[in-house]
């Protein structure tokens, strides 16, 4: 069975990127404590890639607003399933704090199975 990866792409106000982090550390520690082997999140530092669609694009980023591409990855889609519910489940998460710091309605988010892995 192959690796499964949730990815996010995130407008994040730069004002409430340091707040993101350590939000986002948090919720790591909490997804890594239920069986995810990795979880990452990374700041869009070099985005404007000639005749390329760019991320800034992709993620509907405002003036102001910095792109975050992030991934989960779990042993399996049916991993995924089961660590995803102890998460939400998990009184540690408090999904009110990202409350204001972003719009959650402009996250995209999907799950991918793994075809190649090198």
């Amino acid at each position: 069975m192959s690796q499964y990866i949730d990815g996010f792409l995130v407008p994040v106000p730069a004002e409430h990127i340091e707040a993101y982090a350590r939000m986002s550390s948090k919720a790591g520690a909490i997804w890594k404590a239920h069986g995810a082997l990795d979880y990452r999140e990374c700041v869009g530092d070099d985005l404007d890639v000639p005749d390329m669609t760019s991320f800034r694009q992709s993620a509907g980023a405002k003036d102001g607003e910095l792109v975050v591409f992030a991934w989960i990855l779990y042993p399996s889609k049916e991993d995924r399933d089961r660590i995803n519910a102890a998460v939400m489940a998990d009184p540690r998460l408090n999904c009110e704090e990202a409350k204001g710091m972003f719009d959650f309605r402009r996250m995209a988010c999907g799950g991918f199975r793994s075809i190649v892995h090198v």
